[in-house]
């Protein structure tokens, strides 16, 4: 079920001693309209459904306002329009006629210019994404490969009967198997720990480039973004997928799935920056997923989304 922006949970604090250069988010944020200026669309995606099928704990359903109030009194900083989109909502387990929905609307989104910065709820918000973004490039003149770069602990390539925040990505690999498209697809940050020899095996059948955790230190920066900047190279459009669970638990706590080690934040926003960088116009929309308020302490996690949106959203140097 989609449901229009709720304005009222953009609020916050207004210095107005000193006029424009102190606005916030909540000043400058508008509800989005079919005739929008192009500009950065946010949407959420309130569905846990995904998780709890993974059998893991609920409460990312809650994530995309929560972020939206941690974005609300952030420091304004931004050369192009953001509007929000509003949420889907899912009140019972029709998990894939929502994934169906959203598509449609970030479909639409893409094909008037936006860039869709896509709010969670569990990773199962990325299946959505994907098939959005090849609805909307196929037929056109940038249609060809789609490189899908996952910021995540788990490569999310179950091959379970039913939808769920762990199969996203095999079912991104399975509709471009039917449609003889290519699967480009890297996960940056996978933790051996958290995947079984079954996924890995799965992982390199498909062709996955995979940095794992463990690589991603400051003195092994080189390498990785030459390997990045190869695999970004290789594609006509990229979709770019956050899950918040790649960091450390200390650093991002309200996850579905807290990581035993994850990436320091410094390390994910220095490669974030080089992606986007490298990528330019070919990057074409994003996610932050498995924020999850109820395992949030002092909003550190709300914090860090709302970094990453900024990140996002602003200008790249």
């Amino acid at each position: 079920m989609y449901k229009q922006a709720d304005m009222s949970l953009w609020q916050g604090r207004i210095d107005s001693a000193d006029g424009a250069d102190a606005l916030r988010w909540h000043q400058q944020v508008q509800p989005y309209t079919q005739d929008a200026a192009p500009g950065r669309v946010l949407l959420g995606i309130c569905t846990d459904a995904g998780v709890q099928r993974n059998q893991g704990r609920p409460g990312a359903a809650k994530g995309p306002d929560a972020i939206r109030r941690a974005l609300a009194n952030q420091a304004w900083q931004l050369d192009s329009p953001v509007y929000d989109a509003g949420n889907f909502v899912l009140p019972d387990d029709r998990l894939e006629e929502l994934q169906t929905q959203q598509a449609g609307l970030v479909t639409a989104l893409l094909n008037a210019g936006h860039f869709p910065l896509l709010l969670g709820g569990g990773h199962e918000i990325a299946y959505g994404s994907g098939a959005g973004l090849r609805h909307h490039l196929r037929g056109t003149h940038d249609a060809g490969r789609i490189g899908i770069i996952n910021c995540d602990a788990h490569f999310d390539l179950r091959s379970d009967a039913r939808p769920s925040s762990g199969t996203p990505f095999a079912q991104l690999a399975a509709d471009a198997t039917g449609c003889g498209e290519p699967f480009s697809y890297l996960c940056l940050g996978i933790s051996r720990p958290a995947n079984s020899a079954a996924l890995f095996r799965r992982a390199a059948e498909l062709g996955t480039t995979i940095i794992e955790d463990h690589e991603l230190v400051p003195w092994n920066l080189a390498p990785l973004e030459a390997k990045l900047s190869e695999f970004i190279a290789g594609c006509e459009a990229l979709y770019l997928s956050i899950d918040l669970d790649v960091l450390p638990a200390a650093t991002a706590p309200g996850v579905s799935a807290p990581a035993g080690r994850g990436i320091s934040f410094e390390i994910l926003e220095h490669l974030l920056t080089h992606i986007r960088t490298r990528a330019g116009s070919k990057l074409r929309q994003a996610d932050i997923a498995e924020y999850n308020p109820d395992f949030d302490i002092d909003n550190r996690t709300a914090k860090v989304a709302a970094r990453l949106c900024h990140l996002l959203c602003r200008k790249v140097n």
